[in-house]
């Protein structure tokens, strides 16, 4: 302790800068306002966001999900590209709660940083609007929250939180699907933003620079394209034929060979055959020049495959073109068959 007089100090002196915080809000309210749906009561700049669900439901289920961007956060700082994680961070949320027939009401955001750049910050939140834009979901609240101290200038940390509702008899667990039911997979955009740690171990492996040409654009394009939101195409799907659709189950962490056996009872397994499917070729570069072996590559990455469906296999045609209208590339790449009680995999891929 000591007698010395204090200066005058100030929170701008500590490194928070309130008015860039206030700059900030401006900025976002513009992008809030574009994804406005039914529903909302109060948004952007209260203490809470206020959100009415809407009356076409009779028995509301509420869905939620939360989670982050991981690792493709470092490209984005070292490569200078904050335009596409917010597409991410919604991605991974409202894709979550698809996969039990939720449709996306509204979204909150956490953004958090050591100094706040309003530019970048304002980027990243861009992007959140557009991806709930593309998901249909309000982009209701958030928090910005700088700390110094806590992050290296220039980087930042993002979550996200989103709630969706489903009529209670509408619910998917995949607890319906049978022996013969096809699996429709969905074409992802590229690694979306699972298994990023060893993407940026093999391009630190290679040297590869941001900007070397690959597949017809360049590989800072093709790397951080952004993860697919296959809400509109999927409930669209839903709605026309909701009792054909068994099981949906999005490939994220763990990739094909982790996601699609958390969807089937213990009776059953999936076999998907490789050759049904296009794989982008980011894939064929990161497993050739990683070294990276076929059962690594289906446990770690989607491999093209971003959303799988269990559909009754008299109805697969009529699906599969229902989310072809709406955009989707469908490949059939898979059945389930009858799991015996010496089989100890949930999953076979040939």
């Amino acid at each position: 302790m000591t007698d010395k007089p204090a200066p005058s100090m100030t929170y701008r002196d500590a490194g928070v800068d309130i008015d860039a915080g206030e700059a900030l809000v401006d900025r976002i309210k513009p992008l809030a306002a574009q994804t406005l749906r039914k529903g909302v009561m109060a948004g952007i700049g209260g203490f809470g966001a206020l959100f009415e669900l809407p009356d076409h439901y009779r028995q509301p289920v509420l869905v939620s999900g939360t989670d982050g961007v991981g690792t493709k956060l470092r490209l984005a700082f070292d490569w200078d590209c904050h335009d596409t994680v917010g597409i991410d961070l919604v991605a991974m949320s409202v894709n979550d709660i698809l996969v039990q027939g939720a449709e996306p009401l509204f979204f909150l955001d956490y953004f958090a940083c050591g100094k706040l750049s309003v530019d970048t910050a304002a980027t990243v939140v861009a992007g959140i609007a557009q991806g709930c834009q593309l998901a249909g979901c309000a982009l209701i609240g958030g928090e910005t929250a700088e700390m110094p101290g806590m992050y290296p200038d220039g980087e930042y940390d993002l979550a996200g939180f989103a709630l969706g509702a489903v009529e209670k008899a509408h619910l998917i667990s995949g607890d319906s699907a049978q022996p013969g039911d096809v699996v429709l997979g969905l074409a992802s955009s590229g690694v979306h933003a699972n298994g990023f740690s060893l993407v940026r171990r093999i391009l630190d492996h290679v040297g590869a620079h941001p900007d070397h040409d690959f597949d017809g654009g360049s590989l800072r394009e093709a790397v951080m394209a952004p993860t697919r939101i296959y809400v509109k195409p999927v409930l669209a799907a839903l709605d026309a034929h909701r009792d054909a659709i068994r099981g949906l189950a999005h490939i994220t962490g763990g990739g094909l060979t982790e996601n699609l056996p958390r969807i089937l009872r213990s009776d059953l397994f999936v076999h998907l055959q490789r050759s049904n499917w296009t794989r982008p070729a980011l894939f064929d570069w990161l497993q050739e020049h990683g070294g990276v072996s076929d059962a690594e590559m289906h446990r770690v990455f989607n491999c093209g495959i971003g959303m799988a469906m269990f559909v009754a296999p008299h109805h697969a045609d009529q699906v599969a073109s229902t989310l072809r209208d709406h955009g989707e590339t469908v490949f059939e790449i898979g059945s389930l068959k009858t799991r015996s009680d010496t089989q100890a995999a949930q999953i076979t891929i040939d």
